[in-house]
Parts: structure tokens; sequence; C-alpha cells
């Protein structure tokens, strides 16, 4: 991965497509996730940030979740062009 698109996505500004590389979460929360399909190779868009950037809602698998900073912190990516 070229470490120039690497991001957490935290980062990940509105629009933004990210492809999952690591998801460095423990116990409940990252079963959810993982159950939820974020998962390595997934694509995450950056639908929306609130007005202080904490939460973040993101779109992936066809659902939309809203995770906070420490969560969104520890999930890194690729940015990826729109397809």
């Amino acid at each position: 991965m070229d470490e120039s698109n690497k991001i957490s996505l935290f980062q990940g500004k509105k629009g933004n497509l990210i492809k999952i590389s690591s998801i460095s979460l423990e116990g409940v929360m990252r079963r959810r996730l993982l159950d939820l399909g974020f998962v390595p190779g997934a694509i995450v868009e950056v639908i929306k940030k609130s007005p202080l950037g904490d939460p973040i809602a993101f779109r992936v698998s066809q659902t939309t979740i809203a995770l906070r900073k420490e969560e969104s912190m520890k999930i890194e990516g690729e940015l990826v062009n729109h397809e």
C-alpha cells in the first residue's frame, strides 16, 4: 500500500472512499464492526461529520453507522478514487 494514501477513517473527509487495511480494536467493539462489514478490503464512504468532528457517519455494505473518534482512529485504510 502506498503510505501517502494511508489514513485512519477519522481523517477522511466527507465523500472520501477508504479501503480498510487494518482494524486495531479489540473485544466486543471489534466483533460488532466486523459483523457490520468493517473488514479488511471493504470500501467505506465518509457520509457526514458532526460540527466538532465527533461522531462521524460512515457507509459500508449498505449500512450507515456513526463511530466516535476513539473507534475511527483505530481503523486504517487507503484513500481510493471514486469509481
